[in-house]
């Protein structure tokens, strides 16, 4: 029993309970305080920017009601939040001695934000995509691209070094 209390949480177990609350990978590397705080800050920003009632508005194909209910000024800090708690997490968890491994977060997070922004009005064959699916499309596009920008910086860096 105490192996199971004492061993140490891979860096994917951490990636994947980060990404389903922010706070939940902290908790796991016994960061208790930091888990705590982003537990917190998250359900305070989701309830002012009334998150969950868009979810559900969302996958409901409500994307009209979605965006009438979003609250935008708050929204805007989610994306943030959430990649930087992630990418916290995932570094206290041992990835952080690979160089740049920050990048494809810093990318998703600023191109989430952007997709925040654009979600209430942004179309596809003339279907709104809504504050919830557009943002983690960017997401998810902002940390391919963030992939790509360190594989360039990490390749620039060692021909740098050599």
């Amino acid at each position: 029993m105490s192996e199971l209390v004492n061993r140490k949480p891979n860096k994917s177990e951490v990636l994947l309970w980060s990404i389903a609350l922010p706070g939940f990978g902290q908790l796991l590397n016994k960061k208790y305080v930091k888990g705590i705080f982003f537990i917190l800050v998250e359900i305070f920003i989701n309830v002012k920017a009334v998150l969950n009632v868009v979810i559900v508005h969302s996958f409901l194909g409500q994307m009209e009601l979605a965006v009438d209910k979003t609250n935008y000024l708050w929204l805007m800090f989610y994306p943030c939040l959430y990649l930087f708690a992630i990418w916290d997490a995932y570094r206290d968890a041992g990835a952080g001695e690979e160089p740049f491994q920050y990048i494809p977060f810093v990318c998703s997070a600023y191109i989430g934000t952007i997709g925040v922004i654009y979600s209430s009005t942004f179309t596809v064959f003339g279907y709104l995509i809504g504050p919830v699916f557009l943002p983690i499309i960017a997401m998810i596009g902002g940390f391919l691209l963030g992939g790509m920008i360190k594989e360039i910086v990490k390749s620039k860096s060692r021909k740098n070094k050599a």
